[in-house]
């Protein structure tokens, strides 16, 4: 099947962050992945269609393949975010949006590593986790098939708490001919990959539901790399 990469090459040109010679040795890179309750690959019809109405939920998380945060080695773990909004996320007439939030760490990381990656994930989204409800441990996986974002096979776990599951976009995919990445990802990334989410779910307490939305094309996968606090 032929995947989409065209728009995806025009969000990686707009969302690149750019280091002239690399990764700065204060830097921290890895993968990303997201998915929310409505599209973000779709048209204007169906995306007005839901506002208001879906997208007030999304799962998202980071791997660290390297780097230190705060002077904290974090490298190898990994940070979830589970957020739920009053409107839908992304939308630009909503410029102030009240966020409940949960935040998973990776049950590997020391109190210090704790620590960093409830940081390093308040800094990425700050407006999301400004209200965090709790903060929970559990095992955090983050795969990406073949180690290649552009064929959108992943897979993001954070326990039996939450998860996402993509493969990449296809041409059946298109429903009216006429879509685009409609909401850019909720992180500044370096790369990113509209996927379609064949599970988006989270079971944990703290944002008063729980929701298991699958089949959507709902989700990102991406990397990043940033500058070290």
């Amino acid at each position: 099947m032929k995947l989409l990469c065209t728009a995806a090459a025009v969000l990686s040109a707009a969302a690149t962050v750019s280091f002239a010679a690399g990764l700065p040795v204060s830097g921290i890179s890895g993968n990303y992945m997201e998915a929310r309750t409505a599209d973000v690959f779709t048209g204007p019809c169906f995306a007005n269609g839901e506002v208001e109405i879906n997208g007030k939920e999304a799962v998202f998380g980071w791997k660290i393949n390297n780097g230190a945060w705060k002077g904290v080695n974090i490298a190898g773990l990994g940070v979830v975010g589970v957020v739920r909004t009053e409107y839908t996320l992304g939308d630009v007439h909503r410029p102030v949006n009240a966020a409940r939030s949960v935040l998973i760490v990776d049950s590997r990381a020391t109190a210090a590593q704790r620590e960093a990656l409830v940081s390093f994930a308040k800094a990425q989204v700050p407006a999301l986790l400004q209200n965090v409800i709790h903060v929970k441990s559990a095992p955090i996986e983050l795969t990406i098939q073949d180690g290649n974002i552009h064929g959108g096979a992943a897979r993001l776990t954070a326990g039996s708490l939450a998860e996402i599951a993509t493969r990449g976009m296809t041409e059946a995919d298109h429903i009216c001919g006429n879509e685009d990445i409609y909401y850019p990802p909720l992180t500044k990334l370096e790369h990113a990959m509209p996927a379609y989410a064949l599970e988006n779910s989270y079971k944990g307490d703290g944002l008063d539901e729980t929701w298991s939305v699958r089949f959507r094309r709902s989700s990102f996968v991406g990397t990043f790399a940033v500058v070290a606090d």
